[in-house]
């Protein structure tokens, strides 16, 4: 007997509608406010199309007519938008010493923002997922709203994650974090769309949605802090690497000074010397090599020492110039081979001001492949917004599942 055949779904009359409602609920969400006319200009779709499609999406209380708009010179549009109140997102970020989550409405709008510190706190994936999903629900019940209103809730982790699975490999800071496969623990305590993602990656997609790459559609971002890592964003997407670790250059080799093989639960040989503890220790070396009185010998935090170096302090103009160095080295080896347009610098160390000149200097001297240098804008609150960033991608797929 012949085996039935199968056929595609592509084209079939449901799916059409739903592919067409996806591309309009996509144009009013980012919009905020239009009227058929304009979809049917931004969409390309007919007029019969589109009003069968604002039809389905008023149906489905996606939507909302908020009156007339102004003439042009004939009848005055019927103007609809989406509804942002209609639920909630929720963009969280774990660091090895806090919780914080950024809770905004189906428009990325802020609705709250909450930081919770782990000191004195267990630290394990369940009682970090219990925090999580407590503090969320206060969040919620603060602003009146139910727990089945949160729509989406993405989560950024300081560690190598395969997103597909929701599996963290290794967070050496926190209490047992090995191969945690957070995402199936947080869905059982949240029934909406759950993701998760390394926060550097989300910290990029927040700097390109609303931040200094808003608008590039191939940039790296690379964070100099407590850590040193990069977000490599590729015609608008996150590139993770066959293994998820790509931008682990915390890793990367250095000529001359270490060929140790990468370790997952130790520092890389970059991150110890370009990080904020590896240059208070090379300012600490270099301070006691010194003859004359240094300012600030004793304990000093990095910004201190960048702002020393760029006011022109010897010892930490010496000690900056030298991170500034590396971080040329890095851009250009990654600019040969990536060839983005732009390198967002973000971090307390890679946003400030001190290293930026120092590095721009270096860069000048590369005849091709150097990109432009833009300091991060969001700060801290990047990876929350990369978080409510991805989150926005997804919801028109979560109020419009697939027939």
């Amino acid at each position: 007997m012949r085996e039935k055949e199968t056929t595609s779904p592509v084209g079939r009359p449901p799916f059409l509608r739903r592919t067409n409602a996806l591309t309009i609920l996509k144009l009013l969400r980012e919009a905020g406010t239009c009227s058929r006319a304009d979809l049917v200009r931004a969409s390309g779709m007919s007029a019969p199309t589109v009003t069968n499609v604002v039809a389905d999406l008023l149906a489905a209380d996606l939507v909302q007519p908020v009156g007339e708009g102004a003439s042009s010179g004939g009848r005055r549009p019927d103007l609809i938008r989406f509804k942002a109140e209609r639920g909630c997102l929720a963009g969280v970020r774990l660091t090895a010493r806090f919780v914080s989550i950024l809770l905004t409405d189906l428009s990325g709008s802020e609705l709250d923002t909450s930081q919770v510190w782990l000191a004195g706190r267990k630290t394990t994936p369940e009682a970090v997922c219990a925090l999580i999903s407590r503090e969320t629900r206060r969040m919620l019940k603060a602003r009146g709203l139910q727990s089945g209103r949160l729509v989406a809730l993405v989560v950024g982790v300081p560690a190598i994650t395969n997103v597909d699975e929701g599996v963290v490999r290794a967070i050496s800071t926190l209490e047992k974090w090995r191969e945690v496969p957070l995402r199936a623990m947080l869905q059982r305590s949240f029934r909406c769309y759950v993701a998760v993602e390394n926060d550097t990656n989300l910290a990029a997609l927040g700097e390109g949605s609303e931040g200094a790459a808003r608008g590039e559609r191939s940039f790296v971002e690379i964070d100099i802090g407590a850590n040193v890592s990069a977000g490599i964003v590729l015609n608008g997407r996150v590139y993770h690497g066959a293994q998820w670790s790509a931008g682990e250059i915390g890793y990367l080799r250095l000529p001359h000074i270490s060929r140790r093989d990468p370790a997952l639960h130790e520092f890389g040989a970059l991150e110890t010397v370009l990080s904020s503890a590896g240059i208070r220790q090379s300012w600490r070396k270099a301070a006691a090599q010194r003859q004359t009185p240094v300012p600030l010998m004793g304990r000093v935090d990095v910004a201190a020492i960048l702002d020393m170096a760029q006011r022109g302090e010897p010892a930490a103009k010496k000690v900056i110039k030298q991170r500034a160095a590396m971080v040329a080295d890095m851009i250009v080896n990654l600019s040969l081979i990536l060839n983005p347009g732009l390198v967002v610098l973000g971090g307390e160390v890679g946003r400030h001001p001190a290293l930026l000149s120092f590095l721009s200097k270096e860069l000048e001297r590369c005849e091709f492949a150097a990109p432009r240098i833009a300091a991060a804008r969001l700060g801290e609150a990047a990876v929350e917004r990369g978080a409510i960033a991805t989150a926005l991608e997804a919801i028109p797929a979560i109020l419009l599942p697939a027939p």
